[in-house]
């Protein structure tokens, strides 16, 4: 049960392992790539182990973990990653290097990993993106995601004020469930119209 292995038309999504620590360097140490991501670029690859425990094996150590690393079929290395967390709000995130970016990667990807959490019967997830990441809501638009509300927030670690856009995937069917607890706990938070 523990992440089980997936496979789409172009990728195998599987467990990052300790021989993956260049592939992961490369992901998580690009500054482009990690711009809108909850942590700083790594800086060397002595920092991609202690990362990799933090994030990755910590989790696969639980019984339910959907961490994954995406990887072409052409040859299993991880070129990004993505995930749904088991937390209360289920977050759906991910990320490509850059040089794999507008091929429909992660959005094969996605696909994948939301049928597999439905299948194990996870009522929800949810997404959130800077709004000055607007490609990011795209993927969220294109694996079924609807946009439910902003709200902003002190975003920690890098201590910058961000404007979030949420997105909710239902799939138990119940179609009015809005997880409220990011627009609760902002002071500012609206629908936007446009989007």
């Amino acid at each position: 049960m523990n992440t089980p292995t997936l496979e789409t038309e172009r990728l195998i999504l599987r467990k990052f392992t300790e021989n993956d620590m260049e592939a992961l360097f490369k992901i998580y140490s690009d500054k482009e790539v990690n711009r809108f991501l909850p942590w700083f670029p790594l800086n060397s690859i002595e920092e991609a182990y202690p990362f990799f425990k933090e994030q990755y094996a910590v989790k696969y150590a639980k019984p339910q973990a959907y961490a994954y690393a995406i990887c072409l079929k052409t040859d299993n290395d991880p070129i990004g990653y993505i995930k749904v967390d088991m937390e209360e709000h289920h977050d759906f995130g991910y990320g490509l290097r850059k040089e794999f970016w507008h091929q429909g990667i992660v959005t094969e990807a996605g696909k994948a990993v939301i049928e597999r959490v439905q299948k194990d019967g996870l009522p929800y997830i949810t997404a959130t993106h800077d709004r000055n990441n607007p490609r990011s809501g795209g993927v969220m638009r294109n694996v079924g995601m609807k946009y439910q509300y902003s709200y902003e927030e002190q975003w920690q670690p890098k201590d910058l004020l961000v404007t979030f856009r949420m997105y909710q995937l239902n799939l138990d069917g119940n179609l009015e469930r809005v997880y409220k607890k990011y627009w609760d706990t902002s002071a500012v938070h609206f629908v936007e119209m446009d989007i």
